[in-house]
């Protein structure tokens, strides 16, 4: 109360920088308002990059446009966006709301892993172990790294993101989605079936959490598959 208060007198007090500054509020708003598509884009954009992290790209939700369509301008997916954004529902984003696009890590080809460093008969432990025994490569994240962050990760180090299934893959689930936790669930790929479902390799699930059983999933909402 103090402070706003010291602020009003001084504006009072100095009556050039209370009209400059009410001068540039107005400027501010009729650029968002006329400007829309260019000068008011680009003030926003410049205050939206400063909530992405370094490397991303930050765009400035507009009138008409879905989650699907931005990530198909960035080549990415609305899975990825959303997940990387935290947006709860990919069917539901605002006008002027910032939406960080996951810089590239690498520059020439996807990244590879040099060792596993998750916990022991974590799901992300065996799903990263699996891989390395079929395909020879671990996956190269090592932070930011739950299950469910697996998918936003994988685009980071331009690893191949896909709805569609296929054998060797890793299938990364959302929270809550076909029995997964709230971090999320992560497993690899063993089957794929004429009906589309997967058979999948799992650790950390069911009764015995140290074992490894084979799970059937479905593609679908909050089911992404994931490989190098």
């Amino acid at each position: 109360m103090q402070t706003f208060q010291r602020i009003w007198r001084y504006l009072q007090q100095h009556r050039l920088a209370s009209l400059v500054l009410g001068h540039v509020c107005v400027l501010l708003v009729l650029a968002t308002l006329f400007f829309g598509s260019g000068l008011g884009s680009s003030i926003l954009g410049a205050f939206a990059q400063s909530h992405c992290a370094s490397g991303d790209q930050a765009y400035v939700v507009k009138s008409g446009d879905t989650l699907s369509k931005i990530a198909s301008r960035y080549g990415t997916s609305s899975q990825t966006l959303a997940t990387y954004n935290h947006i709860s529902n990919p069917s539901l984003i605002y006008v002027n709301e910032t939406v960080c696009i996951p810089g590239k890590a690498v520059t020439h080809g996807p990244a590879k892993g040099t060792r596993n460093p998750f916990p022991y008969a974590q799901c992300t432990w065996w799903a990263d172990q699996r891989y390395y025994q079929l395909h020879g490569i671990y996956v190269p994240w090592t932070t930011q790294s739950n299950a469910m962050q697996w998918t936003a990760r994988a685009a980071q180090f331009s690893w191949h993101v896909s709805s569609q299934p296929s054998p060797g893959a890793i299938i990364v689930l959302q929270p809550w989605v076909q029995g997964a936790y709230g971090l999320g669930h992560v497993a690899v790929v063993e089957r794929v079936l004429a009906n589309k479902h997967v058979v999948a390799s799992n650790m950390d699930w069911g009764a015995h959490p140290t074992q490894v059983v084979d799970v059937q999933f479905k593609p679908g909402s909050g089911v992404m598959f994931i490989s190098y």
